[in-house]
């Protein structure tokens, strides 16, 4: 079966550093576009990112662009967030997320197909 496993999270200062990895099995990786979402405790899941399966085209949410880079890596079927100038309300869980290629880009929940388990950041003031 299909499985994303994020690392990479801790507890970090603002104006800080964090990269998150997802390694993905079960799955044929080139074949799917992967995304990273954040949820905060009580909020709806957001859209962060997302990659496309060559890794030639990205997308990002207006609070991260700028700050934040995904990349992927189809040698080891992993896929990152590297967070840079993190501020406190970048604090939530993040997740990794895959959606078939053939699909267009979408930042809609409901648009991915797998989902990992998340990783908590915590950005102190």
């Amino acid at each position: 079966q299909v499985q994303l496993v994020e690392s990479g999270g801790g507890l970090v200062q603002a104006g800080g550093s964090l990269r998150l990895s997802c390694t993905a099995s079960g799955l044929s990786f080139s074949s799917y576009t992967m995304a990273w979402f954040r949820q905060a405790p009580g909020k709806e899941r957001e859209f962060v990112g997302c990659i496309d399966w060559r890794g030639s085209d990205t997308y990002y949410a207006d609070s991260v662009k700028g700050r934040w880079t995904i990349s992927r890596d189809g040698a080891k079927n992993t896929v990152y967030l590297q967070m840079d100038t993190l501020k406190p309300d970048d604090t939530n869980v993040y997740y990794c997320a895959a959606r078939p290629r053939a699909l267009p880009f979408t930042t809609s929940v409901g648009g991915y197909t797998d989902w990992g388990q998340g990783t908590q950041v915590t950005v102190s003031s």
